[in-house]
């Protein structure tokens, strides 16, 4: 059983890196030759005041070079999902490869899938507004009403459906919860909606997402959710083939089709595999990034203006200290992989199990 399912996994990662590998030049010619950028490059900080730090770090960045770059991720897994399924259906011996099930993908797929598109419509007003860029797009109470929204449908999936009611508390035991499932859901997709800031350099996002979602491509595995690890491992090979043309200087960007989806999907995953008290190590950069901004924004208010980061996100704040992008970048990622190492190791052996 192991064997041919480790072949699914394999072949569904390779699969959705080189379809998004095909799909890309398609895709590029489309974004250019419609100017799927914004007008105006630099951004407004949650609070509403202005970033001048930032703006000057960005003025030369984000108008010339494409949004919507994550069309990539979510349509190679997509695709190989649906290619998958189609040669079960024709060729009955290949059923196997088939890993579209009730009880592993579905719910994933399908969140996946719902904030790719809601991003894509964020993304597609960001780009066709005339007004200042951060004017367009969809308001963000309208977007984390999606999330919400979505949270409590996984929310009442998980408790209702799959009769979830506690989470496991590695080298503890079971914390028990009942229908506080479902707040707790929608918490942890909120706050992962959040990192979604951790998008902001060419090649961040993408490496970081691959690395967590290959991290839990390993932990679905190992507690025998093997099509639940083959559309992990298609994420994964997906965020591969888009960080390849996102790699400085970068093609185009994952922007908010890319980012929603996948922060909304791993919420979904991170319930699955019941690992959500090991999700804030695993996700240590998007952690990182959220608390940065949190920090920052009360420092402003509850100190007279007085700021903790030179700029947030903190990736921002590296490069106000002169680091150049990619060392930021690259530098994340070893953080990323080290504390997703560390995450998989609590996880699968700190128990209890499914």
């Amino acid at each position: 059983m192991l064997y041919p399912s480790l072949i699914k996994v394999f072949l569904a990662s390779a699969g959705a890196f080189f379809i998004g590998m095909a799909i890309t030049p398609i895709l590029t010619n489309w974004l250019y030759n419609n100017k799927m950028w914004k007008k105006k490059a630099g951004k407004i900080s949650p609070d509403g005041c202005a970033t001048p730090i930032f703006n000057e770090l960005h003025k030369d960045k984000e108008v010339g070079t494409p949004r919507m770059g994550g069309i990539v991720i979510w349509g190679s897994v997509l695709l190989v999902t649906i290619l998958f399924w189609l040669l079960s259906l024709l060729w009955p011996d290949h059923s196997r490869l088939n890993f579209l099930s009730r009880n592993q993908t579905w719910l994933p797929l399908f969140t996946l899938l719902v904030g790719a598109i809601v991003g894509f419509i964020d993304d597609w007003r960001q780009v066709k507004a005339e007004q200042d860029c951060h004017k367009a797009g969809l308001p963000f109470s309208q977007r984390l009403l999606v999330v919400v929204v979505l949270g409590l449908i996984g929310g009442y999936w998980f408790y209702f459906k799959l009769g979830m009611v506690a989470i496991a508390i590695p080298f503890v035991g079971s914390l028990y919860l009942g229908w506080l499932i479902v707040p707790l859901f929608i918490l942890v997709m909120i706050a992962l909606f959040s990192s979604g800031v951790i998008d902001g350099l060419d090649g961040l996002s993408g490496g970081v997402m691959a690395i967590i979602f290959s991290s839990y491509t390993i932990i679905a595995f190992a507690q025998g959710q093997f099509d639940l690890a083959a559309f992990c491992g298609a994420v994964a090979g997906g965020l591969l083939a888009f960080l390849w043309f996102n790699i400085p200087p970068a093609r185009f960007y994952m922007s908010e089709t890319g980012i929603l989806g996948l922060t909304t999907a791993l919420t979904v995953v991170a319930f699955l595999t019941n690992s959500v008290a090991t999700l804030p190590i695993i996700a240590l950069p998007l952690v990182a990034t959220v608390l940065s901004v949190v920090i920052q924004l009360a420092s402003k208010k509850l100190r007279q203006g007085k700021k903790v980061f030179l700029v947030a996100p903190l990736h921002h704040h590296f490069e106000a200290l002169g680091w150049p992008a990619y060392k930021v970048v690259m530098r994340y990622w070893v953080i990323g992989i080290i504390f997703a190492i560390i995450g998989l190791i609590i996880t699968l052996f700190g128990g209890p199990k499914l």
